[in-house]
């Protein structure tokens, strides 16, 4: 009796570890967590495409087609988020189950997923409530549940971490830029066009525009030192604004290393998983009875090797 509970435990769990496996992001040695990846995707973009087909009202004579396709998708979300609850304490290993639930619910991706659900219940019981109806928009952020499906998204949040501190530097040094450029053209341009330099501000707005090379031409100097120092300022701005996305191509680079390098890593425990299983099998015996007979014969024969030089010597 002992031995069938555990091994229905044993069952559960390793149902459970297969389901958080399928339900997080897929590798492309999986091909049922990338199914799930993609399939969740087109459910969300489809919810996306049939909350914007609403608006038109050529297509009113739809509505009871998009009402169906927005309830089996909110059914799918709802299923989603349930077993993400369930196996959240795998989520965050050494978590105990409340702990590990909290720390879900309360994360961006969980509170994401619990306002796409509620938003399709407000619109159900707004009736007609303006304000109630305005959390309608939330159901926009289900395209950050994409970022959940997609390594790519997640490598670029992963790679900001990384460089933050960079990434923060050069940003420092395009704001100091930002405000010497402001003040400098503020002095050089307010006796000349007191009405689009009126204030310092006015100078960042044209500084701004001009580091970022964008140039909307609404402000501009007339001077000959407004524009010299204009000249400079561009030629400054390309360059410093360059050095962030210096930064993150390089972490790109770092990233996808490191991504293709743990590919192989667990492809290659994938293989050695399905030898040793196959070698168990033929021995009669559990996987891991199997390798602790191995470690203990490979033990032995060390041991074995070590002494054997010490019996030669007292032999002669």
């Amino acid at each position: 009796m002992l031995d069938m509970n555990k091994n229905k435990k044993n069952d559960i769990q390793e149902l459970k570890s297969r389901t958080f496996e399928i339900i997080q992001i897929g590798t492309r040695v999986d091909f049922w967590s990338r199914a799930f990846d993609y399939f969740i995707t087109v459910v969300i973009l489809l919810n996306i495409v049939v909350t914007f087909l609403h608006t038109f009202e050529k297509f009113s004579g739809f509505v009871p087609v998009f009402q169906g396709i927005e309830l089996v998708t909110t059914i799918i979300f709802i299923v989603e988020y349930v077993l993400r609850l369930a196996t959240s304490d795998l989520l965050y290993p050494g978590k105990m189950q409340p702990k590990a639930l909290f720390l879900f619910i309360f994360s961006f991706y969980g509170i994401v997923d619990l306002l796409a659900i509620i938003s399709y219940f407000s619109i159900i019981f707004t009736n007609g409530f303006v304000a109630l109806k305005m959390i309608r928009v939330v159901r926009i952020l289900r395209l950050f549940q994409i970022n959940k499906q997609s390594d790519a998204f997640n490598v670029v949040a992963e790679v900001i971490t990384e460089k933050k501190n960079q990434i923060l530097s050069s940003l420092f040094m395009v704001f100091v830029l930002l405000l010497a450029a402001s003040l400098c053209m503020y002095g050089l341009e307010h006796d000349a066009q007191p009405e689009a330099f009126s204030n310092a501000f006015a100078g960042i707005w044209w500084a701004m525009s001009t580091v970022l090379t964008v140039g909307y031409g609404d402000i501009y100097p007339i001077t000959v030192g407004g524009k010299i120092v204009a000249i400079i300022i561009a030629v400054l701005g390309v360059g410093i604004v360059a050095i962030p996305t210096g930064i993150v191509s390089a972490g790109f680079v770092e990233q996808y290393t490191k991504i293709k390098l743990s590919s192989k890593q667990i492809s290659f425990k994938k293989d050695i998983r399905q030898m040793l299983d196959e070698q168990a099998n033929d021995a009669g015996l559990e996987a891991e009875e199997y390798l602790e007979r191995i470690i203990l014969e490979k033990n032995w024969e060390k041991k074995s090797n070590s002494s054997r030089p010490y019996q030669q010597a007292r032999e002669q």
